[in-house]
């Protein structure tokens, strides 16, 4: 699916308030791509484009966006402003930051006010916002829920390798042979 087909309607945004945050994102478009979600991907800022925020998020329904992923670091205001102007489901992505390891994006999103809800996954947790954006969608489309599930037992049957190779090598051998 090429970049021009995944903007034509799609389902879901990811956006972020700056370019450095889009390694920490990239998961989650990932993931949203190889379950064939068309995703949207902006550089929204809070700060520097207010008013490109702004418009982005009253004008997201009507577009026929059903999930906002933002991701944002430091003051991290991004995931709450869009929040505060659409009435979507936002999913915070909180930042990992030099300063304080994110920590500061983390509490900024999760302290929301009463009436402005955004779910928030772990910092840098790009892969599970993903996943809950798709589960969201899921709710009213079975064929993202066989993706979905055919992603968890992809991680079952994973695990279940990894245990078997533990358990027949040893913690020693198995860390040498870099099974994990």
């Amino acid at each position: 699916m090429s970049q021009r087909e995944v903007k034509r309607n799609p389902l879901i945004a990811v956006v972020m308030g700056s370019d450095s945050d889009l390694p920490s994102l990239q998961p989650a478009i990932k993931i949203l791509e190889s379950f064939n979600i068309q995703t949207e991907v902006r550089i929204l800022s809070a700060h520097r484009t207010p008013l490109q925020m702004i418009e982005f998020a009253q004008k997201a329904q009507k577009k026929g966006l059903k999930v906002i992923i933002a991701g944002a670091g430091g003051a991290a205001h991004l995931p709450g402003m869009i929040a505060s102007l659409t009435p979507l489901p936002v999913i915070g992505v909180p930042i990992l930051s030099k300063a304080l390891s994110g920590i500061d994006s983390m509490l900024s999103i999760l302290q929301m006010p009463s009436g402005v809800p955004v779910a928030t996954v772990a910092i840098d947790g790009g892969l599970n916002a993903g996943l809950l954006a798709a589960k969201i969608l899921g709710t009213s489309n079975p064929d993202i829920v066989e993706k979905l599930s055919s992603y968890s037992k992809k991680l079952h049957h994973k695990v279940i390798s990894k245990d078997e190779a533990l358990t027949s090598l040893g913690s020693t051998e198995y860390l040498s042979k870099e099974n994990h």
